[in-house]
């Protein structure tokens, strides 16, 4: 059967944010303007940043490299659009540090056609030359993470991949790209499929799709190729649904370990976006210059999901699309997980998958935070069973070692899901985030010493 559903398989808790995704979920996607400079930083992913490899004053064509991969957990970095090279030097990033980067100027009157070089045969690649040609290609996870695809599917010694799950949940508020990619780019979905299998050795693929993409899923569900071990799970509305490993435990039904991924329960997840990418992408050896994001929010007036150039700069998109004059806050990601920026000149980059503009009425009025009262609604809510409650106190006494020792804190995948539901208001996943950075930042430490 190729389709079926889940009514009661799902993972423990969560909660069920307002979704406000009707306003852009029929909107097709659109090509986005190409702004007259673009702001390309060198550290797009997670990992070691892109080596710039251009100089300035250089002329570039769509899709050449601009910054070569350095190592194994990098990607290259493309031209988006054909230009000159203004600059190369600091430029800001949503994380508030100044990175390496390129100024490109793009030719006003180019065709902006993408280079193609050597392609990559599903038929006759080996599942090596199709995971050098998605590190080639400078792909990293669309959903969000920026994680290298190619480290991702790479199956570890004495792991075998089973399955392989495409994540179409999409379940962070007022995200539609995922939904949009669905039902627009259903062929490069299931060529990518067929590149992703090959890499990791999986019998069969399951598709992910929350019950309100009904629409998308069907259409899925009936463009599957004859024969192949393909099917679509429709799976209840919850967040955190699209959470990796949320979804293992919806539709396979086994929990991923403490500390552990996907891969040691026979699995790899796999956002759709990436997946439609390596589809599109590889078959014509062309690198990674543009995605799929949806701009909406209250404070936005020309919603819609568009195909952007990667650095394009977050100052032009909110002048394309119109915004109002009582803009709060403005998101790139969704309001649960996603980051409000400080910086209108920050650039649309590799993992950026929304922007959503909040205006002053649609932001809460009331941020007082108050101490915490013992409800346990952090508790209820927490996907992987964590006391958050508990989390904070140790974070405001700076127990970072208790917390990750003894609690579980680098477990936290930083839903959201606490800080929601919390009648206090209390911020607990900036403190966790907080919380987790100075742990890596110790154990980072603790390394050279230990191998000294």
């Amino acid at each position: 059967m190729k389709l079926f559903n889940f009514r009661s398989n799902t993972f423990r808790h969560g909660v069920h944010p307002p979704a406000h995704k009707s306003e852009t979920s029929g909107l097709p996607i659109r090509q986005f303007p190409f702004a007259p400079l673009l702001v390309l930083p060198a550290a797009q992913h997670i990992g070691t940043p892109s080596a710039i490899i251009v100089r300035e004053g250089q002329e570039v064509t769509r899709g050449q490299v601009l910054a070569e991969a350095v190592g194994y957990v990098s990607v290259p970095l493309h031209a988006p659009v054909s230009g000159t090279v203004r600059k190369l030097a600091n430029v800001p990033t949503l994380g508030g540090k100044m990175v390496p980067g390129i100024y490109l100027e793009a030719f006003p009157f180019s065709t902006q056609e993408v280079l193609t070089t050597t392609p990559i045969h599903v038929e006759t690649a080996s599942a090596e030359d199709i995971l050098q040609g998605i590190q080639n290609a400078g792909i990293v996870g669309l959903g969000g993470a920026g994680f290298p695809t190619h480290v991702k599917l790479k199956v570890p010694e004495g792991k075998t991949c089973e399955v392989l799950l495409i994540n179409g949940i999409e379940c962070e508020p007022y995200l539609t790209t995922d939904h949009r990619v669905m039902l627009e780019q259903a062929d490069a979905i299931f060529q990518g499929i067929r590149y992703l299998m090959k890499a990791t050795g999986a019998q069969r693929t399951i598709i992910g799709v929350e019950a309100n993409k009904q629409d998308a899923a069907d259409h899925l569900a009936a463009r599957i190729p004859a024969g192949a071990p393909i099917a679509v799970a429709v799976m209840p509305v919850k967040y955190p649904q699209g959470a990796e490993k949320m979804l293992v435990t919806s539709v396979l039904g086994v929990e991923v370990p403490s500390g552990g991924l996907p891969i040691d329960v026979g699995a790899i997840v796999v956002n759709i976006a990436t997946t439609a990418e390596i589809g599109r992408l590889l078959p014509y050896g062309r690198g990674i210059q543009e995605r799929v994001i949806t701009i909406t929010g209250p404070g936005v007036k020309k919603k819609g999901n568009y195909l952007i150039p990667i650095g394009t700069p977050l100052r032009f998109v909110l002048e394309q699309v119109g915004v109002t004059d009582t803009i709060s806050e403005v998101y790139l990601g969704g309001p649960m997980m996603g980051t409000a920026v400080s910086n209108l000149d920050i650039s649309i980059v590799k993992g950026t998958s929304g922007v959503v503009v909040f205006t002053e009425e649609a932001v809460r009025a009331d941020q007082h935070i108050y101490p915490c009262i013992k409800c346990g609604a952090c508790l209820a809510a927490c996907p992987i069973s964590l006391n958050p409650s508990k989390l904070g106190i140790l974070a405001k006494f700076e127990a970072y070692d208790e917390m990750a020792t003894h609690h579980h804190l680098m477990d936290c995948f930083e839903c959201g899901a606490c800080s929601y539901v919390c009648p206090s208001h209390i911020p607990l996943v900036q403190y966790f985030r907080l919380s987790k950075s100075i742990v890596r930042k110790r154990q980072n430490a603790q390394k050279p010493a230990a191998d000294a």
